[in-house]
């Protein structure tokens, strides 16, 4: 039996050993391993040092914590970044070699981020700096968290770098990631907010062609009152990116979640052809409140690995997210509650008490004439988190109201809506953790995102109508198998 002595371990996301995490950084695929690096700081469970971390995995689902791959040095924390696989050996490290591309942040006053370089010839087990880095230094102090990738029409590399205070994103072109050559820049755009960072910049197939996405997240001012991600779909042609337009002539966007906890999330480079997924992860926190979280001994930890896609909407192409299929190896015996329905009350759907690794569960709601109807997950303490469908919004929502420890903190509690007009039958999906819920609706176009603490063990779920009546059609539900053990981190810091 698999022990888990710190109680809001995931069971089934990573998280590292101990210490602080955030933003998922240089993601590649190579020799057979999904490479995850990320924000870590190597000396505590708060921000500072940052440093990047890692963890390699064969199946997105196992994850080796290995040793700090890239440290801070005398002058330099290491910020946000990416990682390729330099094939032809543009920049003359040796064929093959990983390249990290990674913003350098003086933290002295005045601060002063650049573009840096380093590079390895193992499978990433060790970290050599570019001894003549930075090699992009346009004396900003607000100048980060480079995406890189080899743009074929042009055979040149591109990087798109947030402008942060000026809410745009640079792009800039390099034969072999030394020389770098300014584009153009887009934003402001879409919502706005404030403080944009870690951008992303990738192709999906759409009809027999291929539609670009870019990605910006924004530190303030997002959907759920803090730190979001929004999106918008259009054309890059080697020099610009120009986002498809609306009816009234505006830019067309959208948000990458709904929810407070799904942030910096960026795309794998170097997917095989064969395997031929776009696919990224997100830190499963948000900075309002990640140094509050009631963890021990870490803090952060990463969204589900998601498959992404785009489908037609009433707006135009939207950004569709899927957990990966590799998740499906994880369920133990399924189980299906028949169809019921309830008019103002509350009824119990199943006991969970085989479900204390966590379940995956997807159920679909028809007659959706209540004020308000959905799911209540209950543990025996008495907290619960509801989700369900608000009909005077036309939206989903997630509520951690009375969701246990930080439901008192103004900057976490309350309820997430994410627009989503009656659309007769309601699908979704859930995957619960030891401390977290991702919900999937309208077939993965709207997601929330969200953690929580709650005492006591999970009991039951039930179903619940408010103002009217509701129906469940069906509800199909998996006990998880845990990918995670505490004890089988191999970790070298």
């Amino acid at each position: 039996m698999k022990n888990f002595p710190e109680k809001f371990r995931p069971r089934f996301h990573f998280t590292p050993r101990k210490n602080w995490c955030n933003d998922p950084n240089g993601l590649v695929w190579w020799n057979g391993e999904f490479h995850l690096f990320y924000q870590y700081n190597p000396f505590g469970d708060v921000w500072g040092h940052m440093s990047w971390g890692h963890a390699v995995s064969r199946d997105l689902l196992h994850w080796t914590e290995l040793a700090v791959a890239i440290a801070e040095d005398e002058r330099n924390m290491i910020f946000s970044g990416s990682a390729v696989v330099d094939a032809d050996n543009t920049v003359g490290f040796g064929a093959n070699a990983l390249v990290a591309i990674y913003t350098g942040h003086e933290p002295t006053e005045p601060q002063h981020q650049t573009q840096n370089l380093a590079y390895s010839l193992d499978d990433g087990r060790s970290w050599i700096k570019y001894a003549d880095n930075p090699v992009l230094d346009i004396g900003l102090e607000h100048f980060r968290d480079p995406k890189v990738f080899w743009h074929q029409p042009s055979a040149r590399w591109v990087m798109i770098v947030a402008l942060s205070h000026q809410n745009k994103i640079s792009l800039y072109q390099s034969p072999d990631l030394r020389n770098w050559r300014h584009l153009s820049d887009f934003g402001p755009a879409g919502a706005g907010g404030e403080l944009w960072e870690c951008p992303d910049l990738f192709t999906l197939p759409i009809k027999g062609r291929e539609k670009w996405v870019l990605k910006v997240d924004m530190f303030e001012g997002g959907v759920a009152g803090g730190s979001s991600a929004q999106y918008f779909v259009g054309e890059f042609d080697g020099v610009r990116f120009t986002p498809d337009k609306a009816d009234d002539g505006g830019d067309l966007w959208g948000w990458g979640d709904f929810g407070k906890d799904f942030y910096a999330a960026v795309t794998w480079s170097n997917v095989p052809p064969e395997d031929g997924r776009r696919l990224w992860i997100g830190w499963m926190c948000a900075h309002q409140y990640g140094k509050d979280l009631p963890t021990s001994p870490w803090r952060g930890g990463m969204s589900l690995p998601r498959e992404l896609s785009l489908e037609p909407r009433a707006r135009g192409l939207a950004l569709i997210q899927q957990p990966v299929i590799e998740l499906e190896q994880l369920r133990r015996a399924q189980r299906t509650f028949p169809a019921i329905a309830i008019e103002n009350g509350e009824i119990l759907v199943a006991p969970l008490a085989d479900c204390r690794n966590g379940f995956e569960f997807k159920v679909e709601f028809d007659r959706l004439d209540a004020d308000e109807c959905g799911l209540v997950l209950k543990w025996s303490s008495g907290d619960e988190f509801r989700l369900g469908y608000d009909r005077a919004r036309g939206a989903l929502f997630a509520d951690r109201s009375h969701a246990g420890l930080l439901s008192d903190d103004a900057r976490f509690t309350g309820r997430r809506y994410a627009p989503l007009p009656n659309p007769g039958t309601l699908a979704l999906q859930g995957w619960v953790d030891a401390c977290s819920v991702e919900l999937f609706a309208d077939f993965g176009a709207v997601t929330i995102t969200e953690l929580m603490f709650p005492q006591g063990d999970i009991e039951s779920i039930a179903l619940f109508a408010q103002g009217g009546r509701v129906a469940m059609r069906e509800m199909q539900l998996w006990a998880l198998s845990p990918s995670v053990e505490v004890g089988s981190y191999s970790n070298n810091n």
